[in-house]
């Protein structure tokens, strides 16, 4: 693999299935979508049947509290392991020019890989490559058992690169009519269509490489965010997939502490992740809030009535009409407060909490939220995308729905920079259908 070390970025060897596959059954969302409704994913096996797919080789999120997760992880191995040595696969090199066409929008990428030795989710970190949200531990051990000693690897990565004058993506795109065609399909239940394009002009990859440079050059970088000075450089920001980025990371880490060969160790493959690095002002990239839902609330307790508790005076409660006037309400907040809609058996009201602590509604929200569900207020707590998932939900009995409105994506790196990761779950890049869904794979040994 070429790698280009001061942009921590290196040139795929990536694996797709063979001609005569049928993608359409091959390619499934990402696994941490559709997280409360079961419904979605049984209907994907339908679809898949006995065909190859990565849904063999994913675990959705929506079973991870399943009596025997240990079977499924044993047949992802299984499924992984039998596809390689069918020969299912064949290796290309260099990097692949994405379209995704949802709706009337085309979201366009670059797949490449990059450096794990400049990456760091952990809270404070100043690395070149980061986390923009809060990591929630506890799910990365389920994909460790999935990667740790996996042949090869199958990302639904999304890495952001803040590139206004679309300098690094832009040139692909119109050149896409030079470039070699690796697939081209649409994409299961109405997601949209996705094609990918081989970029093997040295002439476009040198194109790719100096601009990400450019990105990096420390001067520049700091003037782009009205920074002081010597602020460490922040190149990739963490879109979707963070989970899937920390258990390379896990696994990474893991790998040099077992090694005997500490020169030989830092060529292997595990160093390395495969991603999608898409632009932050891609026209066809939005950002979207992720809701929240609790579910069954314990006898006694009252969600609304411990909230106000919690924020002592500064903390109001308004009903609404229906859900447009809730949604017009939380998003038209004003300067100095946070709104957040709530839903309760169809009912819906809108929360003020005035002079807030966090910068954004969902700290405020997430706050309490833990506090709440730590002393055992509810029975759990899902992370939903999209106003009618969270209304469903919501609306069932014993539950709450918290509608959360959208954040600026335009100031997604300078906060990440001056204030840190921000709160987990904060922002979704589109709605879960729009989601990236997995293709490519890369061998690991």
């Amino acid at each position: 693999m070429r790698i280009y070390g001061s942009i921590c970025l290196g040139i795929p060897e990536i694996c797709l299935p063979k001609p005569g596959t049928d993608l359409a059954k091959w390619a499934v969302i990402a696994c941490d979508q559709y997280t409360s409704e079961p419904e979605y994913w049984q209907r994907a096996s339908e679809i898949v049947g006995a065909a190859p797919s990565t849904l063999n080789l994913i675990y959705p999120e929506v079973y991870l509290n399943e009596q025997d997760p240990a079977s499924r992880i044993d047949g992802i191995r299984r499924h992984m392991r039998e596809y390689w040595d069918s020969g299912l696969f064949r290796e290309i090199e260099g990097f692949v020019y994405v379209e995704r066409q949802t709706g009337t929008r085309t979201r366009k990428g670059l797949m490449a890989c990059l450096d794990l030795e400049h990456y760091d989710f952990r809270k404070g970190s100043m690395s070149l490559i980061r986390a923009t949200e809060g990591t929630i531990l506890e799910r990365i051990p389920p994909r460790v058992r999935i990667r740790e000693g996996a042949p090869f690897e199958l990302p639904h990565i999304m890495v952001l690169i803040d590139d206004p004058a679309d300098t690094v993506i832009g040139p692909l795109h119109e050149n896409r009519d030079r470039l070699e065609a690796l697939y081209d399909f649409e994409l299961m239940m109405d997601a949209g269509h996705l094609s990918g394009r081989r970029v093997s002009d040295p002439g476009l990859e040198r194109g790719i490489v100096r601009a990400l440079e450019a990105l990096a050059d420390p001067g520049p970088f700091a003037a782009r965010f009205s920074l002081k000075p010597g602020t460490p450089l922040l190149l990739y920001a963490m879109g979707d997939g963070n989970h899937s980025l920390a258990t390379a990371k896990a696994i990474w880490e893991k790998a040099k502490e077992a090694a005997t060969d500490r020169a030989a160790i830092l060529s292997s493959p595990l160093r390395y992740a495969l991603v999608e690095l898409v632009n932050l002002h891609d026209d066809a990239l939005s950002f979207e809030p992720i809701h929240r839902v609790i579910f069954d609330t314990a006898p006694g307790r009252y969600p609304l009535e411990e909230m106000k508790a919690f924020y002592r005076g500064r903390y109001s409660f308004e009903p609404a009409n229906d859900f447009g006037a809730m949604k017009a309400a939380v998003d038209g907040a004003p300067s100095g407060a946070h709104r957040i809609g709530v839903i309760r058996a169809g009912e819906f009201g809108v929360i003020e909490v005035a002079s807030p602590d966090s910068n954004l509604p969902v700290g405020t929200l997430q706050n309490f939220l833990d506090a709440y569900l730590k002393t055992r207020g509810a029975d759990g707590i899902d992370f939903v995308h999209g106003t009618d998932a969270v209304v469903k939900l919501g609306s069932y009995p014993g539950n709450r729905g918290f509608y959360l409105p959208a954040m600026d994506k335009k100031q997604l790196f300078r906060t990440v920079i001056l204030d840190g990761a921000l709160p987990r779950k904060t922002f979704s890049m589109g709605e879960a259908w729009e989601k990236r869904f997995y293709m490519e794979a890369r061998k690991l040994f």
